[in-house]
């Protein structure tokens, strides 16, 4: 809701709300304001500090209480340290501040989520039925592009690849889907970007989100052999194994019950085939299940 002061001065125009996501602040970006969305007061400030470095020697993923290192796909590294909310990059080269928040921030996310007791998911997620669905998928299972299909339908994206979830509430991630060459020619969608991360990427700009939703479900994605579009609940202890399997961090859940929670949830199968032309049916049947 807007508010106006007595002068009629819209108050988020005159004292804008810091920018977030993924659950926190990020310090240090000014110029990907646009990719963050309004950040709740409770939402901790994390300062982000990038350093270029020429060094390529492998380094192992390290995890502790406080402090982790990590090894990024395109190369170089992040440290993020707990005690002084700071994520230090070190990359061969500097990157724009919208590539530091997607997709390098994914890396930091998911640590941050652990320290503060909270599940983090390879997944993006969509608003329908008054809440936050999940996506879930496997590497090529075609998240990003039936998200964009989604959004280029008209409806809400809360996340894209990673999802932090804070008990039975999602949280939004940054306002931006990444699409590959032929997702984004198919699509008609997408303005190229070049090589970010360790892939050429094809940007789609996302709608302004609430900074939290509540969760409402899963949807697992998969494809189908032959020419239909269908949706399917899953059901028993597939739930709970489909859910660890796309865990964000191969850590011990900070709340194991909390997990089985999550599993409970309303939890779909879409399966469709590996065609464009039936993109259209598959976000009708799955919103039809959802909405």
């Amino acid at each position: 809701m807007v508010h106006k002061d007595a002068s009629g001065v819209q108050g988020s125009e005159r004292f804008p709300r810091p920018g977030g996501v993924y659950g926190f602040r990020p310090v240090g970006v000014p110029s990907a304001r646009s990719l963050l969305v309004d950040a709740p007061p409770d939402w901790p400030e994390l300062d982000i500090a990038v350093s270029v470095t020429a060094r390529t020697d492998p380094v192992p993923d390290y995890y502790d209480r406080d402090r982790a290192m990590l090894k990024l796909r395109a190369g170089g590294t992040v440290t993020v340290e707990r005690s002084s909310a700071r994520a230090s990059f070190a990359l061969p080269e500097r990157p724009k501040d919208g590539s530091l928040v997607h997709p390098h921030l994914a890396s930091v996310a998911v640590v941050w989520a652990h320290w503060r007791g909270r599940e983090s998911f390879h997944a993006g997620a969509f608003i329908a039925g008054g809440g936050a669905w999940g996506v879930l998928g496997d590497r090529e299972a075609g998240k990003s592009s039936l998200l964009a299909a989604l959004a280029l339908a008209g409806t809400p994206i809360l996340a894209d690849d990673v999802l932090i979830v804070d008990g039975m509430t999602a949280l939004a991630g940054p306002r931006s889907i990444d699409l590959r060459g032929d997702a984004a020619r198919a699509l008609g969608a997408g303005e190229p970007l070049g090589v970010v991360g360790n892939r050429e990427r094809w940007r789609l700009t996302l709608e302004p989100a609430d900074a939290e939703q509540p969760l409402r479900g899963w949807v697992s994605l998969g494809w189908d052999s032959g020419s239909k579009c269908t949706v399917a609940p899953l059901t028993g202890s597939d739930r709970l194994r489909t859910l660890g399997a796309h865990r964000g961090i191969k850590l011990y859940p900070p709340d194991p019950a909390a997990l089985i929670e999550l599993s409970a949830l309303p939890f779909l199968v879409l399966r469709r085939p590996r065609r464009w032309e039936r993109i259209g049916d598959a976000v009708d049947r799955l919103l039809d299940a959802t909405g």
